[in-house]
């Protein structure tokens, strides 16, 4: 804060860089954030979304996603290409989505869309509105057994899970596989049935 007080950028950002690249930190996110957030004051956007792809190298934390986005509508692209901060966003929260997808986050997914639902809401049109409510999970309850440390069963116990589409999508084929399975254990079980009819 010192060197950014003189005026020192180079400096500041050579103990910003020497900072991140520690191997062990005690709160990094506020390192990180603050490193952003200089290279933002000094009009440095390129950089800062340099920062932000390698923080996503470290981490794929919800909220780092939903920072992002929100770093490129508020300085995305040009200042007058609405439409290409708006487009910059919408590519950092389909990719961040896809991320915690393929991590199994479902609650941090779940805020991740609920923000970029309010961003199409406030900034997109109808079309882009429901392009992200299809992708918004249902609730659902479920049940699962506790058991004891002990090994012994301690009863039910109720949960809330989230079942999105885009998951939805890929059981019926699994379905199908174990449909396919079970007909032809079937078919091999029938088998000597038959043989031992046309032997008598």
């Amino acid at each position: 804060e010192l060197e950014t007080l003189l005026g020192d950028t180079e400096r500041a950002r050579a103990i910003y860089e020497l900072a991140v690249t520690q191997p062990r930190l005690d709160m990094p996110e506020l390192l990180w954030k603050a490193y952003i957030d200089f290279e933002t004051s000094q009009g440095e956007v390129a950089r800062a979304r340099q920062l932000y792809e390698r923080l996503l190298d470290r981490t794929h934390h919800v909220k780092v996603w939903m920072s992002y986005a929100q770093f490129e509508m508020s300085h995305g692209a040009a200042e007058d290409a609405e439409i290409d901060k708006i487009a910059l966003a919408r590519r950092v929260y389909e990719r961040g989505n896809i991320a915690l997808r393929n991590l199994g986050e479902k609650e941090e997914r779940v805020l991740l869309l609920e923000a970029w639902r309010d961003m199409e809401v406030n900034q997109g049109d109808d079309v882009t509105v429901q392009k992200v409510e299809s992708k918004m999970p249902r609730r659902v309850k479920k049940r699962q057994k506790v058991t004891a440390q002990d090994g012994t069963d301690e009863g039910w116990e109720e949960f809330f899970d989230y079942i999105f589409p885009e998951d939805e999508a890929t059981k019926p084929n699994l379905k199908l596989l174990a449909s396919a399975k079970a007909w032809k254990k079937k078919q091999e079980d029938d088998k000597p049935e038959e043989m031992s009819t046309n032997e008598t």
